[in-house]
């Protein structure tokens, strides 16, 4: 298992500049809790699952097997 940033570097660009003014929280969500900070919730998740396989929901991290 490996977790990496998005090769895309216009996506970690963006995505980067969009946590800063958010403070740590997910650009892409409206909602500021616990849940929402980087690394969220929702990609500790599925990276504590074994099958999953993929980009975490805002295309920042990856996560292989």
């Amino acid at each position: 298992m490996k977790v990496t940033l998005n090769p895309d570097q216009e996506v970690v660009k963006t995505v980067k500049e969009g946590l800063e003014q958010k403070g740590g929280y997910c650009p892409c969500r409206l909602e500021r809790s616990e849940a929402t900070k980087c690394i969220c919730e929702e990609f500790r998740q599925q990276i504590a699952d074994p099958e999953f396989e993929g980009f975490c929901h805002c295309m920042l991290y990856y996560k292989s097997k």
